[in-house]
């Protein structure tokens, strides 16, 4: 059984930072061999990928964010991060971690808003 836990949103004005962190409880499945991806989902909007960390390194953002957002992971920890920076009001969204476009956490809010 595979539980993801969100952490790490928050309140921030225009130009802050948050770091997201995802916590994988990965019974019955190796971390490290699996692809880690943040999604986000605005009200009235459909759910977006935000950044993707393949299993081998490879890294995609979304164009959107690329140059504020980082994506990592660290596989001893089976933790995955999103650090945000000059967060954009924009960016307001639920954020969500997904492991192996299979499994999905709670989300956590981001509200960019001065």
């Amino acid at each position: 059984q595979v539980q993801l836990v969100e952490s790490g949103g928050g309140s921030v004005q225009p130009g802050g930072s948050l770091t997201l962190s995802c916590a994988c409880a990965c019974s019955g499945i190796t971390f490290r061999e699996w692809g880690v991806e943040w999604y986000r989902q605005a009200p009235g909007k459909k759910r977006e990928s935000v950044a993707r960390l393949g299993a081998l390194g490879t890294i995609k953002y979304l164009d959107s964010v690329k140059g504020r957002f980082t994506i990592s992971r660290d596989n001893t920890k089976d933790m995955v991060y999103l650090q945000m920076n000059d967060l954009k009001p924009e960016d307001t969204a639920v954020y969500y971690c997904n492991i192996g476009a299979s499994f999905w956490g709670q989300g956590t809010q981001v509200t960019v808003s001065s």
